[in-house]
């Protein structure tokens, strides 16, 4: 990160104190807003976040502590410690870190099968997420469910979802249960999270028209990476203004490479739902800089020098120590000692997993057959679901 920290221009601004230690930083980006009719008061987000400087110590330290791990899940991936499908957040780092700063755990958040860094900012460990692709008991779900299906529900955490846009309309359910007692005040909002694919499927809009009619506390956010599962969207998508695309409900597009723009843009979002006012539409951009799966090598569709200039240019990670180094809120070297810190924390963590014993086979059928079922193996006769 730093060869590169180095290169770029510095881009101070002028900072305000907002009350206590909280520092006002002038954001990087500009957003972009749709107000459709009825929503007029539907105004944006501020210029400025207010954030402390621990938090932003802390935001720099989650996205390496996510990359570290991400970086990790390929190398065991090509070692076949990790098999099945496997979808990796490296690049994407800076929208889950920035939205979950501005959230709470009473807020509840769905996803699709790129979750393993979700994980992480609901409250899980490393050792969940790794524990779980190795097949572990470990694992956030016992190891049964793998690398698209992290869970953790006293966090509120809904995964980790395999089929292409049906957590969009759970998403909307789960927002209907937050504001059914009093629509004026739901008890939080919820995220349904889906990439620029997802976003031509069908039930996404079945969802987003119930969620405006009921007026629920739903925040539909299109994680736009640009490739979908392999296709650019220019290809692949007739319109590709995704956050005007549901026409009726007010739109918010947001740089998804700042830490801080999705910090703020999430802080706007959750109190407009939680004024009364319904859903919004939100078009997080995005790139990812691995294929779509490990099963795709990322390059068919894209020359690895673009992948390069995304990295040198709009890598979340860089330009947020970037910024901490110009504002004198840390040194090259105290960030350097950090990632260092946080890596080996990762590496000791899946190390320790590694090491953990494989889900046995009387405890696969566990808490999925609520009757009798046999299952038998060379070695083994279990029946799952009995009294």
């Amino acid at each position: 990160f730093f060869s590169v920290c180095c290169k770029m221009k510095a881009f101070r601004r002028v900072l305000q104190q907002a009350g206590g230690d909280a520092i006002r930083l002038a954001l990087q980006s500009e957003f972009k807003i749709h107000s459709p009719e009825g929503t007029e008061d539907f105004k944006g987000p501020n210029d400025y976040t207010e954030c402390t400087k621990d938090q932003l110590i802390g935001f720099f330290k989650e996205m390496v502590r996510i990359r570290r791990m991400e970086t990790k899940a390929s190398q065991m991936y090509t070692q076949k410690k990790i098999r099945g499908f496997c979808h990796l957040y490296i690049g994407q780092e800076a929208i889950c870190v920035g939205a979950e700063s501005s959230l709470t755990f009473s807020d509840a958040i769905i996803t699709a099968y790129r979750d393993h860094a979700w994980h992480l900012t609901r409250g899980g460990t490393v050792t969940e997420v790794i524990g779980e692709m190795q097949g572990k008991s470990s694992g956030c779900s016992k190891g049964k469910g793998g690398s698209m299906h992290m869970y953790k529900a006293e966090n509120n955490f809904y995964g980790g979802n395999g089929i292409v846009g049906a957590q969009c309309p759970v998403g909307a359910g789960i927002a209907f249960g937050q504001a059914y007692e009093n629509p004026e005040k739901p008890t939080g909002v919820t995220l349904a999270l889906y990439g620029d694919g997802a976003a031509n499927q069908g039930q996404l809009y079945e969802a987003m028209n119930m969620a405006s009619i009921w007026n629920i506390p739903c925040i539909f956010i299109c994680e736009n990476n640009q490739f979908a599962m392999g296709t650019s969207v220019i290809r692949g998508s007739a319109q590709q203004v995704f956050y005007k695309r549901s026409v009726y409900l007010p739109g918010l597009w947001v740089d998804g490479m700042d830490v801080l723009a999705c910090r703020e843009a999430m802080r706007y979002a959750k109190e407009w739902c939680m004024s009364g006012k319904g859903p919004i539409c939100m078009e997080m951009q995005t790139y990812r800089y691995m294929g779509h799966s490990m099963s795709d090598p990322g390059t068919s569709y894209r020359t690895r020098d673009e992948v390069q200039k995304v990295k040198e240019e709009r890598d979340c990670i860089t330009k947020l120590s970037a910024r901490l180094v110009a504002e004198g809120l840390a040194t090259e070297a105290e960030l350097k000692d950090l990632e260092k810190k946080t890596n080996k924390e990762v590496d000791k963590e899946i190390a320790a997993v590694e090491a953990h014993e494989p889900i046995s086979f009387e405890e696969i059928g566990t808490d999925i057959y609520d009757v009798p079922v046999t299952v038998r193996s060379c070695d083994h006769t279990v029946i799952y679901g009995s009294k």
